[in-house]
């Protein structure tokens, strides 16, 4: 495994759960700036998936 980028696990969890994204790219951005960007940028698309997921999609499949 490389270390200088994120690996699979932490990128689909920075968009899952955008907060721990946001906390890679703090803790990554001197160090590795690469693992940095892609754990923002996931953590960046989560948001508005997890708001479409919650909004619309979750109602729709949950009936209420």
């Amino acid at each position: 495994m490389n270390n200088k980028e994120l690996s699979k696990l932490w990128t689909i969890l920075s968009s899952i759960i955008p907060p721990i994204g946001i906390i890679l790219y703090f803790i990554h951005r001197k160090s590795s700036p690469k693992k940095a960007k892609k754990a923002f940028g996931s953590a960046m698309i989560g948001i508005p998936v997890g708001f479409v997921m919650g909004r619309w999609v979750m109602p729709f499949v949950f009936g209420y």
